[in-house]
């Protein structure tokens, strides 16, 4: 097992065996707006309809996903050009199509997770092409794993993340609308998945990796629909979740921890997010927004002296409330602070958050109509 992950694995468990306290995932009475430093914002591509993620690849050049379109471009010196046109590919409903993307430049390999049609119906499916030298086209297309579920299209997830070290990529998924299924170890929905990034095999390390079904890709579960993932230099594995009418949450993932999210009988969304009557230990969120929820979403750590205060901060992305929260955690994941810049207050709804290779920060808007993708810098 590479060191990195031990010592998460290690981390994660030690604060698996923390007593839960009450209200511990409360927002913080400390909020500022003073801390942060002039930001920069640059629109880099501009004319996008629901742009899902972005990522970086060689050669100044930006990788975007469009979710209704089903379209990857590639964004360089602020021209679009089309890499891939997946409409033939990928099923689009709702909340639910061409979503997150995970970029390895060094073996110019691309991950996407997507709606997929097959002969028993629709799903949602991670897959992996290689990338031409130009990154003008893709090849080489594989299923890595399938059999998300997916229903009217609501909660199809789906964010991807590749581990900084060793062969994992992680999955998070949605519940699709199932009140079954974030607790059904068998049922890929309402889960963070951990696979190997070439195979799709289930990661040696995984609590449930010797079983013979599904469970043995489940690293976390009782998620409601998981929209960002991110890896901290710890090496530890954090989420961030949309509730119901209350409770986005952002959660340090346990391995086989239990984050509470049980809305049955049917689809019952008046039970908390986090459940702690449920039997067993719940995980308590980190941060939760309360009542009302903002939808929070994509998800990065900052990098960087350059931004003074904000540095080692998780920047979250919120979509209903329009803004980036730039949240301070302490080394054991108490939440210490939360910061909102009035700066990032009037871009519309950000959808997805990517730390660029220099510690800027790579932002999608969600708006549906002359969307874009802003860098963000600091002064």
């Amino acid at each position: 097992m590479p060191r990195l992950l031990r010592t998460s694995l290690a981390l994660a468990t030690a604060l698996a065996l923390a007593p839960v306290v009450a209200g511990s995932a409360s927002p913080p009475a400390t909020e500022s707006r003073a801390a942060a430093p002039a930001l920069k914002i640059r629109t880099v591509a501009g004319g996008l309809q629901h742009p899902w993620d972005v990522q970086q690849a060689p050669g100044r050049r930006l990788v975007v996903s469009e979710r209704d379109r089903a379209r990857i471009s590639v964004v360089r010196n602020g021209k679009r050009r089309t890499l891939a046109d997946l409409s033939n590919q990928v099923w689009v409903s709702g909340e639910t199509g061409l979503m997150s993307l995970a970029v390895d430049a060094a073996s110019r390999t691309l991950w996407a997770c997507h709606g997929a049609t097959t002969g028993g119906g629709n799903g949602v499916r991670v897959t992996r092409w290689r990338v031409d030298r130009r990154w003008r086209s893709l090849s080489g297309r594989r299923t890595l794993i399938a059999g998300l579920p997916a229903t009217s299209g609501r909660h199809g997830g789906c964010r991807l993340l590749l581990e900084r070290s060793g062969d994992g990529l992680v999955v998070g998924t949605g519940d699709a609308a199932v009140g079954t299924n974030p607790r059904d170890l068998d049922s890929l929905g309402g889960k963070v998945l951990r696979i190997h990034r070439r195979t799709g095999a289930p990661m040696a390390d995984n609590p449930y990796a010797e079983a013979s079904s599904a469970r043995r890709f489940v690293w976390t579960y009782g998620h409601r629909n998981v929209q960002g993932l991110a890896q901290r230099a710890d090496g530890s594995l954090w989420s961030v979740e949309h509730g119901s009418y209350r409770d986005d949450e952002v959660n340090l993932l346990v391995p086989g921890g239990d984050y509470g999210w049980n809305p049955v009988p049917g689809y019952n969304e008046s039970v908390p997010m986090t459940d702690q009557s449920l039997p067993g230990q719940q995980q308590d969120a980190k941060w939760s927004s309360g009542d009302p929820t903002i939808a929070t979403s994509g998800a990065s750590w900052v990098r960087g002296a350059e931004w003074g205060s904000l540095e080692g901060t998780l920047a979250v992305a919120a979509l209903k409330d329009s803004e980036v929260l730039f949240m301070r955690f302490d080394a054991g994941g108490g939440l210490v602070s939360v910061t909102r810049p009035r700066s990032l207050q009037r871009l519309g709804r950000v959808r997805s958050i990517t730390s660029a290779s220099n510690g800027d920060l790579l932002l999608t808007t969600d708006n549906g109509t002359d969307d874009r993708v802003v860098r963000v810098s600091p002064r």
